[in-house]
């Protein structure tokens, strides 16, 4: 059960991560979630699950919203620990 429960926080952990860069990334270009979801060709309510990391995205995802975002996949991630 301890494995678990560690796991599960591990997971919030990277969704929040993930979830706080992608809403800086956006607002750095002065982009709403509208416009990024519109770009991205995904749902607006999406991007915003992402960014309150109540969603857990998948890689296809991730590179539809970086290239949306203008950034690579390595850009986008550098700052990940």
């Amino acid at each position: 059960m301890a494995i678990l429960n560690i796991m599960r926080k591990m997971k919030t952990v990277i969704l929040a991560q993930f979830g706080e860069k992608l809403r800086q990334e956006r607002i750095r270009l002065g982009m709403s979630q509208e416009e990024l979801a519109a770009r991205a060709g995904v749902h607006r309510t999406y991007i915003g699950m992402i960014e309150r990391a109540e969603k857990n995205i998948t890689l296809e995802n991730i590179e539809k919203v970086c290239k949306a975002l203008n950034i690579t996949l390595g850009d986008f991630f550098k700052d990940f620990k």
